[in-house]
């Protein structure tokens, strides 16, 4: 371990100065692994820019942003669907059109396993900043972070929740190259696309639309693609097929950037009203702190699922409620109806420090309330955010599988995963088991990873904590 060439009384700026080869090195890495995957990371700001422009009223041009995502959609990227194809066909004498006329399912789990592989390769360097500005730039030799991160690392439970929240961001963020085939080819526009197959003597064409009419999923032997099969056109499908013949597995890697989107707006937006209150509930107290308990109360009383039919029905001839399919008015909603319980998490440890003495001096320093609530106060409650706001992620990704499975919530035909419960619903007990169950799975899987993280979160801020999640994580912010 090298030492350390910075003194205790100059800026982090300046200590870099003076010892800038980890930082150089850091950074010219980090800039390695984004450039391998530019394309793909600026095209989704892009996709979501565009749709709010469109969605917006008013004399918008939404070409200039077009323009950029066609823009963005030419950076060649390692691990595309370009680069390593796995949509084909065998001509009796191997396969065409893949990457190295290696099978389709072969060359499908050779992208996926490099895109998990450039995810873990980056997850970990971001690690790595924090590792190396710790030995080599952060002034202290220790500081109680560190003891978090230690119990954090130890924690069994919270790094299976850990890796079940990286895969599963992984998958919405890396969704069009996960999946075998694309959204627009297999899902929005099937008979707008065309592909070349081998009918035993010749290659064939036909559309897409036609060829999943071949491989319908609806219970029985004869008419069923299940998990890891091929159709009789030669298409690979991990999970199997949709009733309608769609791959299953596109449909749930799509749903599971949409189910992101909401859940993250959601919380975030939750945790912004919840922390503001907080703050000035427990530095006002008094009335202040009883006229929001009252309206805490009274949004709690309120029935959230009616609320949420009523508001879909009322926005959806609206720009508002075109917005992302639906999801934008969804994450509004759950924000709306879901901050009293994020707000009643936090108002218990944001009163515990407004009663500290260096709370009591700041004041007598002159401060104002806002630079003590945001200097000496939102620190202590950050911890606790972190901990409630992951379990309630994990409450809204399950509410909103749970009103796609009613038909609320996210426009179709954009995929949500509560959607392909419901069309299995019908086939759980025949060949067609799979359309629910793992779909059904996934949600289960990763709403528990989200919950595991929070608990292991839990744990390494506050040890001698209980085992129960609280309030929050119980109701799932509301849901």
């Amino acid at each position: 371990m090298a030492t350390r060439t910075q003194t205790r009384s100059t800026t982090l700026r300046t200590r870099i100065a003076e010892y800038p080869q980890p930082a150089l090195l850091w950074a010219g890495v980090a800039v390695f692994l984004l450039l391998l995957e530019l394309g793909a990371l600026l095209r989704f700001p892009g996709t979501l820019l565009v749709d709010f422009v469109q969605a917006v009223p008013g004399d918008y041009d939404a070409g200039i942003f077009v323009a950029f995502v066609d823009a963005v959609s030419g950076i060649p990227t390692l691990l595309s669907r370009e680069t390593i194809p796995n949509q084909g066909y065998f001509d009796g004498s191997g396969y065409q059109g893949t990457f190295l006329g290696l099978a389709p399912a072969v060359a499908w789990g050779v992208r996926v396993t490099l895109i998990y592989l450039y995810a873990a390769a980056c997850t970990y360097w971001v690690w790595v900043a924090y590792d190396w500005y710790r030995v080599y730039y952060r002034a202290a030799d220790w500081t109680p972070r560190d003891d978090v991160v230690d119990r954090l690392r130890g924690h069994k439970w919270g790094i299976f929740g850990f890796v079940v929240v990286f895969m599963f961001v992984t998958m919405a963020i890396f969704a069009p190259a996960l999946g075998p085939t694309t959204v627009d080819r297999n899902l929005q526009d099937p008979y707008g696309h065309t592909l070349e197959y081998w009918d035993g003597d010749s290659v064939q064409e036909t559309t897409v639309g036609a060829a999943n009419i071949g491989a319908q999923s609806v219970g029985s032997e004869g008419s069923n693609v299940g998990p890891m099969e091929y159709d009789d056109f030669g298409r690979f499908h991990p999970f199997g097929t949709l009733p309608g013949g769609k791959d299953l597995f596109t449909f749930i890697a799509a749903g599971s950037r949409i189910s992101l989107i909401i859940g993250l707006l959601s919380v975030g937006l939750s945790a912004g009203v919840a922390v503001s209150l907080a703050l000035i509930s427990a530095y006002y107290k008094g009335a202040v702190d009883l006229g929001l308990v009252l309206v805490s109360d009274s949004v709690m009383g309120m029935p959230q699922l009616l609320l949420l039919i009523m508001l879909t029905v009322v926005l959806a001839g609206t720009w508002i409620g075109k917005l992302y399919s639906g999801a934008f008015v969804l994450a509004l909603i759950f924000a709306g109806t879901g901050w009293p319980y994020l707000w009643r998490s936090l108002r218990g440890p944001a009163l515990q420090v407004s009663e500290r003495e260096w709370v009591d001096a700041a004041k007598s320093f002159g401060q104002t309330p806002g630079s003590i609530m945001r200097k000496h106060m939102l620190p202590y409650i950050t911890g606790y955010l972190l901990i409630y706001g992951s379990m309630t992620l994990g409450g809204a990704i399950i509410a909103i599988a749970g009103l796609s499975f009613l038909g609320l919530g996210v426009d179709p035909p954009t995929p949500e995963w509560g959607r392909a419960v419901n069309a299995g619903q019908d086939y759980v007990d025949t060949a067609s088991w799979h359309i629910s169950l793992i779909p059904g799975i996934l949600i289960t899987l990763v709403v528990t990873g989200f919950n595991a993280l929070g608990d292991g979160i839990r744990d390494a801020i506050d040890p001698e904590s209980d085992s129960a999640a609280g309030e929050a994580g119980s109701r799932g912010g509301g849901a």
